[in-house]
């Protein structure tokens, strides 16, 4: 892993393969890190003969964090009162900055949840630098789409009562993740612990999550957007998910005019298990691309 100097700000970055390979990017959802990627998700680009680059966004794990301010209210940033940190256009940004700082000129790229929409924004305003654009597991963001369940709702915002209490907030986050796990591909208990110990032990930064947070809710011109897509692009969505249900992912695919791939007992989760059918999905259309 390395730290890089991207989009004016520091990205902790870890790239596996040749460096000759073509290159494979992947972007995390709302706060979470690269080392929650699973291995064995990874190992299935390198097979395919890539370069795959990870990294953590900004406000999260060991990348930048925008803490030198203090945190405005969340609903006078949603009623554009006071200015978010950052948007998910800077992000996508980021990911170029992240190209550039390591000699890549076109990469096939995918993000998963949060990372879609910022794989959205790359296709919109960046798509000369890319070779296909997969948004997994995300949004258009227009209004009017159906929302997540109550329980998975509550997933994504509560927090534990003590941020320094190690256990409590593995154990919190063990109990939230169970909610939006894919039903057809579960993660062990085992698993989903060595998830949370490991992100938790490298950084536990829960107001970079709101910040990240802040800049999904005032992202409001995507969606007339997306129909200016040219790079070849897809949607790919879990039909079980109950934080960013399906219609979400069809609406997506409906504005970009992209074919829609959905995969039968996937939620709202990269695991293990479903490592082998998403990384496929991901792989046949970048393989299809010129």
């Amino acid at each position: 892993m390395a730290q890089i100097e991207a989009n004016g700000i520091r990205i902790e970055v870890e790239t596996r393969g040749p460096d000759d390979a073509p290159a494979f990017v992947l972007i995390r959802g709302l706060s979470t890190q690269l080392i929650q990627w699973p291995d064995a998700f990874l190992d299935r680009f390198l097979a395919a003969g890539y370069r795959v680059v990870v990294f953590d966004n900004r406000d999260c794990g060991l990348s930048t964090k925008f803490d030198r301010q203090p945190m405005p209210d969340m609903g006078d940033v949603v009623t554009g009162k006071v200015a978010p940190f950052y948007g998910v256009a800077d992000m996508a940004r980021d990911v170029v900055g992240v190209l550039d700082a390591l000699g890549i000129d076109r990469a096939d790229v995918a993000g998963i949840s949060l990372g879609g929409m910022v794989a959205q924004h790359l296709a919109i305003d960046h798509g000369e630098r890319f070779r296909s654009v997969t948004s997994v597991m995300s949004s258009s963001g227009a209004p009017g789409l159906p929302s997540g369940t109550p329980e998975a709702l509550a997933a994504l915002t509560e927090r534990p009562e003590d941020p320094d209490d190690r256990e409590g907030v593995i154990q919190h986050n063990m109990r939230t993740q169970a909610v939006i796990m894919s039903p057809g591909f579960p993660m062990t208990e085992d698993e989903l612990r060595a998830y949370f110990e490991g992100a938790y032990d490298r950084c536990y930064c829960p107001d970079g999550s709101t910040r990240q947070m802040m800049a999904v809710l005032t992202d409001t011109d995507r969606p007339e957007r997306l129909a200016e897509i040219s790079v070849p692009f897809q949607v790919v969505h879990g039909r079980e998910d109950p934080l960013i249900p399906l219609a979400c992912g069809e609406d997506t695919a409906k504005r970009a005019g992209a074919p829609l791939v959905v995969i039968d007992g996937m939620a709202h989760d990269v695991t293990l298990a479903n490592s082998a059918v998403l990384a496929e999905a991901l792989l046949d259309f970048a393989r299809a691309q010129p």
